[in-house]
């Protein structure tokens, strides 16, 4: 005769060695299986559900220990009814400007218990912006997070399905989609103003390309500080933000007689002024102060340290995964768009300016 224990035991290994004779890993069903309860039950615990009684969900996740069950995001999505993945899109480029912000993105969407898809784009325009954002959409993406701050990404976002709900990092603060992003204007401002004080009659710039969004924000900033002290603006050197485009830049610059003061569109771009100015017999800041923008992590080992304006990445990707989760489970439609303000780091690269600096050579 056999007992009702013997018949639970033989129906829990029954169980268990299901999913290995099937040749797949454990699913939800197996772990309701084995714990007797419904998938839907297993779901609530998986997702900290409250209103779990706590003996059944000692069963669920002792069974889920048992057969060593991991939740896939697309069994989550059946039993759910919505994605646990966010499509973000960003371009694939070799500088690093527009993939700072994933610092704070992939940390972030995991806490709140979301997974993160990556497309990148491998070309700035409109085309290759719209097939990356529809390869995303096509995987049942719950919203899409864009960190591509170019001009042609605003027309591409045209395409998205109704419904899906977008923000984007530095995509601007105009529009009908949610933006987070630095103040790149004030910080550009702010550098700006930091080299007129310390005396200097203008401020030359180098900035970076032009379908870039921060190259123009850091363009009014500059521009606006000049303006305001009734300094005269000098024809922006155009960078495409390597260090390589600021050397060239700055073998040009090197050459102005006037020249006493940079402000360079990023640190790789001043990393080249420093070289060009150190080869043509300009010392900096002694004959030349030079400010970047980022504060890059090897920033403060320029020789000299760069005094720059700091972007917390960090901040920006989780500012902008908490918006983005918002209006994926709160259906918020409103648009949003949030400025973080940067913070500006003075090292050794400027100093008062020099009326007594000797004519560059050649």
């Amino acid at each position: 005769m056999t007992s009702k224990g013997d018949e639970s035991g033989a129906r829990a290994e029954a169980v268990k060695d299901a999913p290995a004779r099937a040749g797949r890993p454990p699913s939800i069903v197996d772990v309701a299986a084995l714990a007797n309860v419904s998938y839907q039950t297993v779901s609530r615990v998986l997702n900290g559900h409250p209103s779990v009684r706590p003996a059944t969900r000692l069963a669920v996740l002792g069974a889920v220990d048992e057969l060593g069950y991991r939740p896939s995001n697309a069994a989550r999505t059946l039993v759910t009814g919505r994605s646990r993945t966010l499509g973000v899109l960003v371009l694939d480029v070799a500088d690093s400007e527009g993939l700072t912000p994933l610092y704070g993105i992939e940390h972030s969407a995991r806490e709140l218990g979301y997974f993160v898809g990556i497309g990148a784009v491998d070309a700035v325009d409109r085309t290759s912006v719209q097939a990356t954002v529809g390869r995303l959409a096509e995987q049942s993406i719950a919203g899409l997070l864009v960190i591509a701050p170019i001009d042609a990404t605003a027309d591409a976002l045209a395409s998205v399905p109704p419904g899906l709900p977008v923000v984007a990092i530095e995509g601007g603060a105009g529009g009908d989609i949610s933006t987070v992003g630095i103040d790149q204007t004030a910080g550009a401002k702010t550098a700006t103003e930091h080299l007129l004080s310390l005396g200097h009659e203008t401020v030359f710039h180098v900035r970076g390309p032009a379908e870039w969004m921060q190259t123009q924000d850091r363009l009014n900033g500059w521009r606006s500080a000049l303006d305001a002290a009734g300094a005269e603006a000098p024809m922006p050197m155009v960078g495409d933000w390597t260090a390589r485009s600021g050397y060239e830049a700055g073998q040009v610059l090197a050459r102005i007689p006037e020249l006493t003061a940079v402000f360079a569109g990023n640190d790789q771009m001043a990393l080249g002024l420093m070289l060009a100015f150190s080869e043509r017999g300009l010392s900096v800041p002694n004959d030349v102060s030079v400010v970047g923008y980022d504060d890059g992590d090897d920033a403060p080992y320029y020789n000299p340290p760069l005094t720059t304006v700091q972007q917390d990445f960090r901040s920006v990707g989780r500012r902008a995964i908490e918006m983005l989760v918002a209006r994926v489970e709160g259906g918020e439609q409103q648009t949003e768009h949030a400025l973080l303000d940067p913070t500006f780091i003075v090292r050794k690269s400027t100093a008062k300016a020099n009326t007594q600096r000797v004519d560059a050579k050649g």
